[in-house]
């Protein structure tokens, strides 16, 4: 019997040096991993215009974006690739070649060569590196999460993981400080021509150094013990997914879970970002020195809310979570919109502005990985009024007709002209200019700090972040404890992918094709509150609670 497993009922002991040893260099590992990961995001408008494919600067940022999507859609298949392999060969060596493809491919990315030197093949190097990172991070956290959890005591094991649970946002939140740095204290010349380059090329050390730390580690425990009775599974993928026992453990997984835990995570973290620089039109320095301060004060709820599952039980707070973000959304994104933006919101209630279209011409808007060409009229006015937060309503026009763009009774010139034609002409009735599309302009951390409104702004961001610490927090004990040892990696890792990789890692392109389709800047906010509200429902009549599951027990 392990020790872990004899702990069960027992009073709660102190953690031992092995288990901080455990938890440091499975957490530190996974940072790294993370860190590596959103540095493509967080660097988007550099990349595409140092790889993008053409001259054209929306084309490329889009290009981009479609670069960022692969890593996410390729995460379930690290999943199954690694997951197997985890469970076949162990779950710390496993993880050692996920970390180590993360940090060279990262590496690889701050030495490539931009289009205007090698042409085409610096598109084709980027999206196969960013293949590589989603690869990686699909067998990562899975590796993660199993080894900490196969070392943690029965009723400790959600404070244990919860300190994995830190590991995506720490990463994000390193990656916006090593930018930011480099930013405040380099020209934008500089860090336009090559200062960029600098946060794929440290990660190198990240790499030497987290490789270092793991290789002191020891086989998890349970998976030993497997190993020396000759217990292991000898197909992981077919018993997980291939017997209906197991694979509806992983469907509730997903839907009661996976699902809305990622997009409560993404829109408190990313999508807010989202919404604050290409929405609400706020810079990006500022955005992301309020986005930093809210992670900063948001982090230590991931430990507390993951302690507190050891208490109450994990599905009460992940549901509660689901629960409480989707009937707030709402108003938390409108009072952050009414203060960065008041001019922006006045405007949207002031300027009435109609698109009259063919419907024949109105089509489906949503581009998950930014590949499609819109060519019919109101397609493209949809999206260009999106792309500038111009609040519309659209009129059904005769069949046949030329779309139309109104601002009150003036008609806006469409033709290959209409973005600059539609801005001029909205400043015209009342919009924000470009220049003074929000009161938070360049604003210094001292004086971010001592702003009211910028106070205000971290509050309201800090909540969205306090959501997504309620659904994450717990979530990977649960996730440990629904599967059997044998298939543990492979089990917990492929919904747990899906619903990050897919549910939450689409959710911009998904909400940004709400907008566009409704002309109603909040509308893509339904789309995590129905996936939100759908795992809230699935989970409270479906989810088994497991807090006090032995997952020693029977394997």
């Amino acid at each position: 019997m392990s020790l872990a497993s004899a702990s069960a009922g027992q009073a709660v002991r102190p953690m031992s040096a092995e288990e901080r040893k455990v938890i440091l260099a499975s957490s530190l590992g996974t940072v790294f991993e993370w860190y590596d990961f959103y540095l493509a995001g967080s660097l988007a408008a550099n990349i595409s215009a140092n790889f993008g494919p053409g001259t054209d600067p929306t084309a490329n940022f889009i290009f981009t974006l479609m670069g960022f999507a692969a890593g996410f859609a390729v995460r379930p298949f690290g999943a199954l690739v690694f997951g197997r392999l985890g469970d076949l060969i162990g779950r710390k060596y496993t993880f050692l070649v996920t970390m180590t493809l993360m940090g060279i491919a990262t590496f690889v990315v701050g030495l490539l060569p931009g289009t205007a030197s090698i042409g085409i093949l610096a598109p084709i190097g980027f999206i196969l590196c960013r293949l590589a990172q989603g690869l990686a991070l699909g067998g990562e956290y899975g590796g993660a999460a199993t080894y900490v959890a196969e070392h943690s005591p029965n009723t400790r094991r959600g404070f244990y993981t919860s300190w994995i649970q830190t590991t995506a946002t720490v990463g994000l939140f390193m990656s916006l400080l090593v930018i930011l740095t480099l930013r405040l204290n380099m020209s934008p010349e500089d860090f336009a021509a090559w200062g960029w380059r600098i946060p794929f090329l440290v990660s190198i050390v990240l790499l030497l150094v987290s490789i270092w730390i793991r290789l002191q580690l020891n086989e998890s425990p349970a998976f030993q013990k497997m190993k020396d009775e000759g217990t292991l599974s000898k197909a992981p993928i077919g018993e997980a997914f291939g017997r209906w026992d197991n694979l509806k453990i992983a469907i509730i997984a997903l839907l009661g879970g996976t699902a809305g835990q990622a997009v409560v995570w993404y829109t408190g973290q990313f999508y807010a970002l989202f919404f604050l620089t290409q929405t609400m039109k706020v810079d990006g320095t500022t955005a992301n020195l309020l986005i930093t301060f809210s992670l900063l004060l948001g982090t230590p709820f991931f430990i507390l809310f993951g302690w507190l599952s050891d208490k109450i039980g994990r599905k009460p707070i992940l549901l509660a979570g689901c629960l409480i973000a989707a009937l707030t959304y709402f108003p938390i994104f409108g009072t952050i919109a009414e203060t960065v933006n008041p001019k922006l919101m006045a405007a949207h209630e002031k300027v009435k502005v109609t698109l009259i279209a063919d419907p024949a011409t109105c089509g489906n808007v949503f581009d998950p990985v930014g590949v499609r060409t819109f060519t019919q009229g109101c397609d493209v006015a949809r999206r260009v009024m999106a792309q500038t937060s111009i609040k519309y309503e659209r009129s059904d026009g005769a069949s046949g007709s030329q779309t139309k763009v109104m601002i009150g009774t003036k008609e806006v010139a469409f033709n290959a002209d209409f973005s600059k034609n539609i801005a001029a002409a909205t400043v015209e009735a009342g919009y924000p200019s470009v220049g003074d599309a929000t009161i938070l302009k360049q604003q210094t951390i001292g004086g971010l700090l001592g702003d009211a409104r910028g106070q205000k702004l971290i509050g309201l961001l800090f909540v969205l972040v306090l959501y997504v610490t309620m659904v994450y927090g717990p979530i990977a004990a649960l996730l440990v404890e629904l599967f059997p040892t044998r298939i543990r990696y492979t089990g917990m890792s492929l919904p747990y992918h899906i619903g990050n990789g897919w549910f939450g890692g689409f959710l911009p392109p998904t909400a940004f094709a709400i907008v566009a389709a409704t002309g109603d800047i909040f509308a893509g906010l339904w789309y995590p509150i129905v996936i939100a509200l759908m795992t809230f429902v699935i989970g409270l009549i479906f989810m088994p609670e497991t807090k006090d599951r032995d997952i020693f027990a029977g394997d």
